[in-house]
């Protein structure tokens, strides 16, 4: 069997932790290593953690701030954002700031765990009722805008990058080399105008390029 996904909670709500943390230790597929009741805490206490769900909205340091501080002190930091409906306008900063999945607190277990192995895998993970939203509020920040077409070869690319594929990994399933795959991503990134995996698989989204 193989070692349990570890993972941290962070939401400024107790009764929500606690829940969230029962639901996840009844599954044998993870493990809660800690947890933190504001981004202050979260730095503070540092993570070993694989995958960490951040609620966006709290009191003092937020979701955003704390993402963007977690990853510029653990670079292979994986956050999954937590939302409550009517929060839109903080989708786009918290994709913008590193965060590789996102799931409504009223999400059921199922989709909760499917986030996280997904997320600790490499990929990316949007609760399907987020995705409209989601698109719409990448839109908003201008990032989806015209753009010069991509190749054919850089279309078979982007759905492999949007699934969390390394570029050594897109090499050898598409038989090409890695340097080529590099040069593909960078070309994929500057068309698109998008800064991260996460907002390109935004961006599939919204041309069709890709499905969730």
């Amino acid at each position: 069997m193989s070692e349990p996904i570890r993972i941290m909670l962070v939401d400024d709500h107790r009764l929500f932790r606690d829940g969230l943390r029962l639901l996840l230790s009844a599954d044998p597929r993870f493990l809660v290593t800690g947890e933190a009741a504001s981004g202050e805490e979260f730095l503070l206490l540092g993570t070993e953690a694989d995958v960490v769900f951040m609620d966006i909205d709290m009191p003092g340091m937020g979701g955003v701030e704390a993402t963007r501080r977690g990853l510029e002190r653990w670079p292979e930091l994986k956050v999954i954002a937590l939302s409550m409906h009517g929060e839109q306008e903080f989708y786009l900063p918290m994709v913008e700031a590193g965060a590789k999945g996102f799931l409504l607190k009223d999400s059921d277990f199922a989709q909760v765990a499917a986030a996280a192995e997904k997320v600790a895998a490499g990929g990316t993970f949007f609760s399907r009722e987020l995705v409209p939203s989601l698109v719409e509020a990448m839109h908003r920040g201008g990032e989806a805008h015209g753009v010069e077409p991509l190749s054919d070869r850089e279309t078979e690319v982007l759905p492999l990058v949007c699934e969390g594929l390394s570029n050594h990994e897109i090499a050898g399933r598409l038989f090409i080399s890695k340097r080529t795959v590099d040069k593909h991503r960078a070309n994929i990134l500057a068309k698109t105008g998008c800064r991260n995996t996460a907002s390109l698989v935004l961006y599939a989204v919204k041309h069709n390029l890709i499905k969730i």
